[in-house]
């Protein structure tokens, strides 16, 4: 367990990728998932109690989505530790709490103070007086250690932002204790071998998202940007998104399609037997045959509209996209000359390589006009 934690700490020092999520973000996705928490226990293990959005947006909506209870865990020496309310200051206490990791359990909240409303103020006298429970951990708070998997053991939904170069290890730990989840990754993690099976066999899959698929966060470290290209104090992030097992109304939403299959507008693969769609808003509603789109077709994706048949960089040992020379114009970064197969490609022909795509079969595609 401490080779375990020293990597966690790594993560954080190196990486960089331990933020802290807006609230306005957290509003804006979990609205859509109101109906899967009533009389749920919530977990929240990447989560300093008191520090965390995530901990803040489910305490004070803990009445209006009928929670069971919630509960929040940090790690040891947590980076956002102590930026704003603090723990000494729930328990009214001079000793320092740095670098120690706690427990925070809600079960009830109220307006304990009787100024006519709900806050956090609400929140810590109800800790202060024993309502609720607020407890150091007896470990290092990491979400593998032994006390927290018995936590998310308890728990029916774990919802945070766990850090980004661990994704692949908190996802299969997710996996394993067969938990229903929400939680925030970086685009990259579509293609990762460990996370792509999952989506391919709808075991889980992408949210409703952040706006352009750019989060804002608060960082815990001094080079925090302030530009115009940023918004002041928080670091920004492109290609974050949420990822999710619980069912959602978009997940369902059939993709409208309107153009019209034409082997001049959509080339063969020189290496694979697929068609390739440069926009998900291109696929044809009338071909039947398997399509590489772009990793951005995820979005979008229905099961009950689309096969997902594989992803490019493992569907053929692996799968290199490459259309056909001529069909767009020479040079540029994405040509170069390769040799793909010795029987049929001379050295030095000219391919276009795309990005990785999905690979894809309409369901329910339309007849061609000819054939109706």
């Amino acid at each position: 367990m401490a080779n375990k934690n020293s990597n966690l700490g790594a993560a954080k020092s190196a990486k960089k990728d331990e933020f802290y999520t807006q609230l306005t973000d957290i509003e804006k996705e979990l609205r859509h998932y109101k109906q899967h928490f009533r009389d749920k226990t919530v977990l929240c293990n990447c989560d300093d109690p008191f520090e965390s959005n995530f901990f803040k947006y489910f305490v004070l909506n803990f009445n209006r989505l009928g929670l069971k209870k919630l509960i929040a865990t940090c790690y040891t020496g947590s980076p956002i530790a102590n930026r704003q309310l603090s723990i000494f200051d729930v328990l009214g206490v001079s000793e320092k709490t740095e670098d120690k990791p706690y427990k925070a359990v809600v079960t009830t909240v109220y307006d304990k103070t009787g100024d006519g409303g709900v806050d956090m103020f609400d929140v810590a006298e109800l800790f202060r007086t024993g309502e609720n429970t607020l407890t150091e951990l007896l470990g290092d708070g990491d979400f593998r250690s032994p006390e927290c998997l018995a936590l998310m053991d308890e728990a029916d939904i774990v919802v945070t932002n766990p850090p980004f170069s661990l994704f692949r290890e908190y996802v299969a730990t997710l996996m394993e204790h067969e938990k229903k989840f929400i939680i925030i990754g970086n685009q990259n993690a579509i293609h990762y071998k460990e996370i792509f099976p999952l989506l391919r066999g709808n075991k889980l899959w992408l949210g409703y998202g952040f706006s352009g698929n750019v989060g804002f966060f608060e960082s815990p470290y001094e080079d925090r940007a302030v530009s115009s290209q940023h918004k002041e104090g928080m670091i920004r992030v492109s290609g974050v998104m949420w990822f999710t097992n619980l069912d959602i109304k978009k997940r369902h939403e059939e993709m409208i399609l309107v153009r019209r299959y034409t082997p001049e507008e959509y080339p063969e693969y020189v290496n694979y037997n697929a068609i390739e769609v440069a926009k998900t808003s291109d696929i044809p509603y009338d071909y039947s045959g398997e399509m590489g789109v772009p990793i951005t077709f995820m979005d979008k994706y229905n099961p009950d509209q689309f096969e997902i048949i594989g992803i490019s960089s493992s569907i053929a040992n692996p799968m290199k996209q490459y259309a056909k020379l001529g069909t767009y114009q020479a040079g540029g970064p994405n040509f170069y000359t390769t040799r793909l197969n010795e029987s049929d490609i001379t050295r030095g022909y000219l391919y276009h390589r795309e990005y990785d795509r999905i690979v894809i079969r309409n369901k329910h595609p339309e007849a061609p006009k000819e054939e109706k």
